[in-house]
């Protein structure tokens, strides 16, 4: 199974976006605890870390830590348009339900402990 899947429209907005930032930058998704389902989708720009698993995409790189890595395998980053609704999109196939904004999820069939993941343990899931 790929470990994550960009659209072409997510790709040029990645692209948009890394315009005159610094290299080696790229977008990085993380699961954190919080949302009204449980676990949330964190995106920003930032460098690599030891441990990323890396996506490469038309746009510029996606960075995945190794615990949000098992909650994203197999989803689609895609983006919208919409004028009440624009942004990046996660459709994530392991996720049970998601809320009605589509930014948290509950995961299905998927541990919700991190293993080895960096980053602060206060926002990572029990």
């Amino acid at each position: 199974m790929t470990m994550i899947h960009v659209t072409d429209e997510a790709a040029h907005e990645l692209s948009l976006l890394l315009e005159g930032e610094t290299s080696g930058r790229g977008l990085r998704l993380r699961v954190q605890k919080g949302g009204c389902a449980g676990l949330q989708y964190d995106l920003s720009i930032d460098f690599r870390q030891a441990g990323d698993a890396v996506v490469e995409t038309p746009g510029g790189p996606l960075f995945l830590d190794p615990g949000s890595a098992a909650f994203l395998r197999g989803s689609t980053v895609t983006h919208s348009s919409d004028l009440s609704d624009s942004g990046f999109k996660i459709v994530n196939p392991n996720a049970a339900r998601s809320c009605g904004c589509g930014t948290s999820f509950e995961p299905a069939g998927v541990s919700t402990k991190f293993a080895g993941s960096p980053g602060s343990e206060n926002d990572r899931p029990d």
